[in-house]
C-alpha cells in the first residue's frame, strides 16, 4: 500500500519521461534530500540520485496537506546532479 497518490499530471508525466514506478517508491520514501517550496509551504520537494539512470536526480514534488500525499509532479533535475550524495 502506497503513502501517496499520484495527481493527473504526474501520472502524465510519469509515463510521458518513463520514469519508473519503483524510482517514484524508492524516492517518496526515502530521499537523498527534501527541500520546501520557496513560494508555496504546502509543497515540500523530495530528491534521490537513481544510480541506475546515471546518477540523475530524480525531484518528487509532493503537496503535504493532502492525505495521503499528493505527487504534483515528477522529474529529473539536472541542476542536481552530482550536488547531492
Amino acid at each position: 500500500m502506497r503513502d501517496f497518490q499520484l495527481s493527473l499530471h504526474a501520472q502524465k508525466v510519469i509515463t510521458e519521461r518513463n520514469i519508473n514506478i519503483e524510482w517514484i517508491d524508492r524516492v517518496f520514501s526515502n530521499p537523498d534530500k527534501i527541500e520546501y517550496d520557496k513560494k508555496n509551504d504546502i509543497l515540500e520537494h523530495r530528491l534521490k540520485v537513481i544510480e541506475e539512470y546515471y546518477d540523475r536526480v530524480l525531484r518528487l514534488v509532493c503537496n503535504t496537506n493532502e492525505k495521503p500525499i499528493l505527487i504534483v509532479t515528477a522529474f529529473f533535475d539536472r541542476r542536481m546532479k552530482g550536488k547531492i550524495k
